[in-house]
């Protein structure tokens, strides 16, 4: 394949991929990239230069971290001792691990896996294939939610010769067709309390006050009337989809309620617990837990405004189960997370 039809081919995927109307990132996205990278060749294959490679690849993310990535380069520029243009390909199929969670801005990842390269050879006709072992690291940077920048260095260790060769590349792609990122829920403006007359002072309007005459500093109930003291609470429990730490949107109603009852009494504090089903291992459960308690006291800090200080979060991983692991049923309640606050009502 000539190099104009691999751009051609990369960048035609990423006008289609502009082309989508929801475009996202985390479990279900796919990527799609044209890149540029820099072969250091062994000494074994007596070329005179290195070469300059230049591809696309396209991926698949099984999880918000997993992506399992299909890239095809072509190799240009390399000259042998006898001053012979190389010319070849390699095409290759890693998967990729990334750190940080979907829509931060920097996402570093490493990568693993196979590729198998097409190579001319100096001072001799045909071509060399060989089977390469990958290793890489490197960084994507998310300008936007859907388009970002990446930069990185891959080892491959010739299978068939035991000698090793470096790349580092360049590369720009979009991102898209994965879980919609949260969406803040709409603030509803507090409605305006109607002026009313309040002969004692308690805080209800004389016009519903059944006890008129309630003494100063003395606490009221609806009805004007002194309070009998009790005790008062409220109870969270927000489910997540399978595998997932992202805040859905029909739970902001409910942590709301936890926020308002929250500000209602300012001496209340509350832990906000994560917990996953047994699908995983533990370690992966366990940091998953707790992407999902932080994302729940994001919300009731940031988005409504409760002091981060009043907010504990922690992971529980799979280990406290309220429902049976071995049912769908079962591991769809048992991915939430839990809090609860109390308060003795005045």
């Amino acid at each position: 394949m000539k190099l104009k039809n691999t751009l051609g081919l990369a960048i035609g995927s990423l006008v289609a991929a502009a082309s989508f109307g929801a475009m996202a990132q985390g479990q279900g996205a796919v990527e799609t990239e044209i890149f540029y990278k820099k072969e250091f060749f062994d000494s074994q294959r007596d070329f005179k230069n290195d070469g300059n490679l230049f591809g696309g690849s396209i991926g698949y993310f099984l999880t918000d971290d997993v992506e399992l990535r299909l890239g095809y380069d072509e190799v240009h520029n390399a000259r042998g001792d006898d001053g012979k243009n190389i010319k070849g390909s390699n095409t290759a199929l890693d998967a990729v691990y990334h750190f940080n969670n979907p829509y931060d801005a920097i996402r570093p990842y490493v990568s693993a896996g196979f590729s198998h390269q097409s190579l001319g050879q100096s001072f001799r006709g045909g071509r060399d294939h060989s089977t390469f072992a990958n290793l890489g690291a490197g960084a994507k940077w998310y300008i936007t939610d859907m388009f970002y920048a990446r930069a990185g260095v891959e080892a491959q260790y010739n299978i068939d010769q035991g000698d090793t060769e470096w790349a580092p590349s360049v590369g720009v792609g979009l991102n898209f067709g994965g879980s919609p990122k949260t969406q803040e829920a709409p603030v509803t403006p507090a409605p305006v309390a109607d002026v009313c007359t309040d002969s004692d002072n308690d805080g209800v309007c004389d016009n519903v006050d059944k006890c008129p005459d309630t003494p100063a500093n003395v606490t009221v109930d609806a009805d004007g009337c002194p309070a009998v003291a009790e005790v008062v609470r409220v109870e969270l429990d927000v489910k997540f989809d399978f595998d997932k730490s992202v805040v859905k949107p029909n739970s902001y109603g409910d942590i709301k309620n936890l926020a308002d009852f929250m500000k209602q009494y300012p001496q209340t504090t509350t832990t906000v617990e994560g917990h996953t089903d047994s699908v995983g291992p533990d370690a992966y459960n366990q940091k998953l837990s707790e992407r999902r308690a932080n994302a729940v006291k994001q919300v009731l800090t940031q988005q409504y405004g409760v002091e981060s200080s009043r907010v504990d979060s922690v992971g529980y991983g799979e280990s406290r189960p309220v429902a049976d692991n071995a049912t769908e049923e079962g591991r769809a309640v048992n991915r939430r997370v839990e809090a609860q606050v109390e308060a003795q009502a005045k």
